[in-house]
């Protein structure tokens, strides 16, 4: 049996954020979970199925692979052991998913959480917005992002003189503490350590003893040559902060291209709207169109229709991934002249006048046209 689109288990769109991924997960995850629903196969199957879509839609580089290749792009993948519900499941598992979504009300999973432990920074994303031009050729930008960073006073100890943090007097070093509501027995995050089981004597004054402080960083930035709206730039380790010494997460930069004026992308081809006299599409002409790469000249065959493309090879897009490079599509507009002299509309008179003996063989498509409108009629009336 083929398995079912991740986003469409939970209910979300490939547009939305890890918090409205997160959200769609809790309610399904409070629905499904084997505890509210025992003995019910159908639950703990739609159970195993959100936590799955879960963690493969919370992973960036999973999310990619997903968003790229489906299925196929991360098989065997799953953080989650679809073993059981228990604690009992591996690192990534189970645990570690309910834990992470549900952490503030159970307890973070259990308590397997070391709050003193290195974390990772959280991921950044950045919103690259780029013309045509510096998207197909390529260009180097600088963006500028506000993150968390360690603090360069205390060296992200978040001590004011270095001294090691001491067990947390309020939960005992525990990060939660446990509140009755009336028949419920529920932990919660410590309210004077924040989850991390300690407390720092004497804080570091700017960060607060938090060992990291909000900055922003200006950042240089490579855009190959071919990238499209979609595509994203990853820069490692230019995340925010971890906590406890843990490592830096990392930035995508997320490119969007701005719409250009005079040509359309459609993967690795471009597409351009001509204006040609009716004189010269009549009569042909040679005329000067841009390209990308400067202007060129395009040969126009006398007696060309509005609508007429043209293919100009090699001039479109090299695409980011490789392969051959795309074209560049003219479609020709014929455009019907204006504001005319009143010679130049005697002229046209003049010009009509002696196409009248001959209409048919100057205007094939006309004649064609009017047949098909009068055979038409002549069906309706029958």
């Amino acid at each position: 049996m083929s398995k079912r689109d991740y986003y469409e288990i939970l209910g979300v769109s490939k547009d939305d954020d890890e918090k409205a991924i997160k959200k769609a997960y809790r309610r399904l995850a409070m629905k499904y979970h084997p505890d509210r629903n025992p003995d019910d196969e159908e639950a703990a199957e739609k159970f195993r199925e959100a936590t799955e879509a879960y963690d493969i839609l919370t992973t960036p580089e999973k999310r990619s692979a997903y968003d790229q290749y489906g299925h196929a792009g991360v098989d065997g993948q799953s953080g989650y052991g679809g073993g059981g519900f228990g604690g009992g499941a591996g690192a990534g598992g189970f645990g570690d998913i309910f834990g992470d979504v549900f952490g503030d009300i159970f307890g973070g999973g259990g308590g397997r959480h070391d709050p003193s432990a290195p974390q990772r920074g959280s991921d950044l994303r950045y919103r690259l917005d780029l013309n045509l031009e510096e998207a197909v050729h390529g260009t180097t930008v600088s963006i500028k992002v506000p993150t968390l960073v360690e603090c360069d006073s205390c060296h992200g100890t978040g001590s004011a003189d270095g001294s090691a943090p001491v067990t947390c007097s309020t939960c005992g070093g525990h990060g939660q503490v446990r509140m009755q509501q009336g028949f419920f027995s529920v932990q919660q995050t410590c309210p004077s350590c924040h989850g991390r089981g300690t407390e720092i004597k004497n804080p570091c004054r700017k960060c607060h003893g938090d060992g990291r402080v909000q900055e922003q960083k200006t950042l240089s930035v490579k855009i190959p040559p071919g990238v499209d709206t979609g595509d994203r730039i990853r820069l490692s380790g230019e995340g925010e902060a971890g906590a406890n010494g843990g490592p830096a997460g990392d930035l995508y930069v997320q490119v969007s291209v701005r719409q250009h004026e005079i040509f359309e992308r459609d993967g690795r081809d471009l597409y351009c709207e001509v204006p040609v006299s009716f004189v010269d599409a009549a009569l042909g002409g040679e005329l000067e169109v841009p390209t990308l790469d400067g202007r060129v000249k395009l040969k126009i065959p006398a007696e060309t229709q509005t609508g007429k493309l043209f293919r100009l090879r090699g001039k479109g897009v090299k695409p980011v991934r490789g392969g051959a490079q795309g074209d560049l599509l003219c479609k020709v507009l014929v455009e019907t002249p204006v504001d005319l002299t009143d010679r130049q509309k005697e002229l046209l008179r003049e010009f009509k006048e002696s196409m009248e003996d001959t209409q048919g063989r100057h205007s094939p498509k006309t004649n064609s046209w009017f047949d098909s409108v009068k055979k038409f009629f002549e069906d309706f009336k029958n």
